[in-house]
């Protein structure tokens, strides 16, 4: 890899252009270029790289299958919603070469710990301001890199810093001097404070010292945290002499510790499987997609079976397919009556058995939108039963006739269909349903149970009973009134609405469609007119206690981050299970007065934003610092809807400090999310977004706490800052 290959970068069945490709000596950097192009040349990280498939594991690759055998072809994954790199090696050989060397790349990262990191992540910027490459830095060098690190620092005091960082006496920074010189640049004022006051000698923390600031201020468990100060020192403490061996922590241990999963603002007991998974499907919010073969808008879209595997790989467990007729009797999805391109059903019930339980082993629903003649739906049933064998449930669990939902428990590596169905589950159980009937001009016929009795009913659509067959708990009916499905929807019978539709039953009837989620499944799914793929609030509808909100996961945004924030508890495992007055039929629960409920009980929310550090820059100008501030959401019943700022700093993109404290008061804390957003001030134009995070009020650390923002597209971590919150 460190000598270079020259490979065939893939982009269609027509586009096959040679790529030379070579791995820096950071290890870090894949550098890459045509032989065509002069001097110009890309990179990326390995960092930015999430998996490597090997053969023909993409569209693109499978396309030119014919041409280029299988062990010879590899695609790298990156993060986020930057497209795969298709490659093909000149020999088998080659490709193991780079397939190997790439997933080990990959695993040395993942296992990195925070100090090597750092060293990284150092190194990294000594690259970058090294213009000319001769491993040394003068000081023009770093006033250029402190720019590029979104630092605007008084130039006198950044020519103190680097004579003091100049052992040599160079005029020079070389590695260990400029290590030196990040040091003293990042030291961070506000942790040594914190350490100082519970530090008895202003040196170290001893024990007793962590204990108290763990009982004090983390407000830990007070029976163990004796054990938890040993196990942070030993952990954390970078000195295997000296500090270590006193039992004592140094200010670099308690910044590692600082910046660890256990200094986060999200519980660590809270990120794991944490929640009773036996209890009823409809008890839960289930991350869910819509139009999940859409990469792009839903009019000239691209649609690709990768909108299936990244929604799966981020824990959806709910995927839309639209299904149509397609060529030589192969149903194809597409978003009907547009430009959208078109792919095979049966690749995405492919996508389907080999994704479907990589990232969570609780029940996938596919949530089929059919306008298949009853021939292709006789092919989907096919493909579904063929393909998916023994994932594709096709039966009540026990053979009986269920009163209530099955748990994501007993569903664990189950494929539910969502579609219509001829009949229910009663008709299924005691014996053959007869199949869809065909008159001319007179569409189909079908049978219903109504009263005891059968009445023939015209059909706005035929449907094939092999299809149908294959429709157990998640029949799909149309929604009349919750009056009616009080008295005569089955517990397996699911309704959509738009959002419109929703919002509408929302404010005529909040408790009622509240009520009603207790017995059944909902889904609610964005405008149609929303053609930019756009989304809804997806807080909205879970305050009702709707199950399957579905969004366009292909499209980044607060909505996105909502949901993401949502489903980041519970080992992100697409399933959260809704407070007990949402699944309890006899409780009463009205989003707009949540302060009626039995046992309502509003907590109060203090959070004092203390500093950030290396954010990122958002203008391309190399003089451009950004001037950071905060911004805390709370999303929720309408109630608790609050958001405050702190003040802006300018010109500090790399180390601002705020110390500003924002209140709130939260009446339903079961159902609100909190999202911090951090943005670039402008007072001319509208401020550039900087990062956010966004996580269950329930789920928070009291204490000093860290926050690693996310990049717009929600998948990135990119930066670091601190806070309090009592």
């Amino acid at each position: 890899m460190i000598v270079g290959t020259v490979m065939r970068k893939i982009k269609s069945r027509t586009w096959k252009k040679q790529r030379y490709f070579k791995l820096q000596e950071d290890c870090m950097t894949i550098w890459y270029k045509s032989k065509k192009a002069g001097n110009a040349h890309s990179t990326f990280s390995v960092s930015d790289v999430e998996t490597v498939r090997e053969g023909h594991q993409s569209e693109v690759l499978l396309s030119i299958a014919d041409e280029f055998p299988p062990d010879r072809c590899f695609t790298l994954v990156f993060r986020g919603r930057r497209g795969n790199l298709d490659l093909v090696a000149d020999s088998a050989d080659e490709a193991q070469s780079w397939i190997k060397g790439m997933r080990k790349l990959i695993e040395n990262l993942e296992n990195m710990g925070e100090s090597e990191k750092l060293d990284q992540w150092i190194c990294e910027w000594f690259k970058k301001a090294d213009k000319n490459n001769d491993g040394r830095m003068n000081f023009r060098e770093i006033r250029v890199l402190l720019k590029m690190m979104n630092v605007d620092m008084n130039e006198h005091h950044a020519h103190q810093l680097f004579m003091t960082a100049d052992k040599s006496q160079t005029g020079t920074l070389e590695d260990d001097e400029f290590v030196l010189f990040y040091k003293m640049l990042t030291q961070r004022e506000d942790v040594l404070r914190v350490f100082q006051d519970f530090s008895g000698d202003g040196q170290k923390l001893s024990l007793r010292d962590l204990e108290e600031f763990l009982r004090d201020e983390q407000l830990e468990e007070v029976d163990g945290v004796q054990q938890l100060a040993m196990e942070l020192i030993e952990r954390y403490e970078p000195s295997d002499t000296g500090t270590k061996m006193l039992k004592a922590m140094s200010i670099d241990g308690f910044l590692m510790y600082l910046a660890s999963a256990e200094g986060s603002i999200f519980h660590p007991r809270q990120q794991s499987l944490y929640q009773d998974m036996t209890q009823p499907l409809n008890h839960y919010f289930i991350s869910s997609s819509h139009n999940t073969y859409l990469m792009e808008d839903q009019l000239r879209g691209h649609s690709s079976v990768e909108g299936y595997i990244r929604a799966l790989k981020r824990g959806c467990r709910c995927v839309e397919v639209d299904c149509w007729d397609g060529p030589n009797g192969e149903p194809i999805v597409y978003h009907g009556h547009t430009f959208t391109s078109k792919i095979l059903f049966k690749d995405v019930v492919n996508a389907l058995r080999n994704y479907a339980f990589k990232v969570s082993e609780y029940p996938v629903i596919l949530s089929t939108e059919n306008h298949c003649g009853v021939e292709q739906q006789r092919v989907m049933a096919q493909h579904l039963n063929t393909i998916l064998g023994d994932k594709l449930l096709k039966s009540t669990l026990d053979g009986k006739i269920p009163v209530s939902f099955p748990s994501p428990e007993e569903l664990k590596g189950k494929i539910l269909l969502k579609g219509k169905k001829i009949g229910g589950l009663e008709e299924s159980r005691n014996g053959p349903v007869e199949s869809t009937l065909q008159f001319p001009r007179c569409g189909s016929i079908k049978f219903i149970q109504f009263n005891s009795r059968s009445f023939p009913q015209k059909s706005k659509q035929r449907l094939s009973k092999e299809l149908s067959d294959c429709v157990v708990y998640c029949k799909s009916v149309h929604f009349s009134s919750f009056k009616h499905s009080r008295v005569h929807s089955k517990f397996y019978e699911i309704s959509s609405f738009t959002e419109s539709k929703a919002r509408k039953h929302l404010r005529e009837a909040g408790a009622e469609f509240v009520h009603h989620n207790t017995r059944q499944l909902t889904r609610v799914y964005p405008s149609g007119l929303r053609t930019d793929s756009s989304n809804f609030n997806p807080q909205e509808m879970w305050n009702t206690g709707t199950q399957i909100v579905a969004l366009n996961f292909q499209t980044a945004g607060v909505e996105m981050d909502l949901n993401d924030g949502l489903f980041s508890q519970n080992g992100r495992c697409g399933y959260i299970l809704k407070p007990d007055f949402m699944r309890m039929s006899e409780r009463r629960f009205d989003p707009e007065v949540p302060h009626n409920r039995e046992g309502y009980r509003p907590l109060s929310l203090c959070i004092q934003v203390i500093s950030g550090q290396q954010l990122p820059k958002v203008n391309i100008k190399e003089s451009s610092v950004v001037d950071p501030f905060v911004r805390v959401e709370i999303h929720g019943v309408p109630l608790d809807q609050a958001k405050q700022e702190t003040r802006y700093i300018d010109n500090n993109g790399f180390n601002p400090v705020w110390y500003d404290t924002l209140r709130f008061t939260i009446h339903a804390p079961e159902l609100a999310l909190v999202r911090f957003v951090v943005e670039d001030y402008d007072k001319a134009s509208r401020n550039d977004f900087v990062g956010q995070y966004t996580l269950p009020f329930s789920c928070i650390q009291q204490g000093y706490r860290h926050i690693h923002l996310l990049s717009k597209d929600g998948t990135t971590e990119h930066s670091l800052w601190h806070l309090q919150d009592l």
